[in-house]
């Protein structure tokens, strides 16, 4: 099972650069063939961006449907990944 997970992000957007470095370690810890993520340019996809709802950065979809609507503690990220991955723990 691979869950398929995008980071909406801006230009210039702090938060959304700290949520992709955190997105990436969680990525790494789970290995590639359970997380795959891309970041998504809210301007260069603007219309995928609408399309799920998205009205600021950063923004995470997991499987295609929205799920944060900001930048999620490392906890509650983990959790979500954790949750979609059943018998799978991350190592604290």
């Amino acid at each position: 099972m691979v869950i398929n997970v995008e980071v909406f992000a801006s230009p210039g957007c702090s938060k959304c650069g700290h949520a992709k470095t955190v997105l990436r370690a969680l990525a790494e810890e789970l290995g590639d063939d359970c997380v795959q993520w891309r970041e998504v340019n809210i301007l260069e996809e603007l219309d995928h961006a609408v399309d799920l709802g998205i009205l600021s950065t950063p923004a995470i979809a997991i499987d295609g449907k929205l799920v944060f609507t900001g930048l999620p503690s490392v906890k509650k990220l983990r959790a979500e990944l954790e949750n979609r991955l059943p018998g799978r723990e991350i190592p604290a």
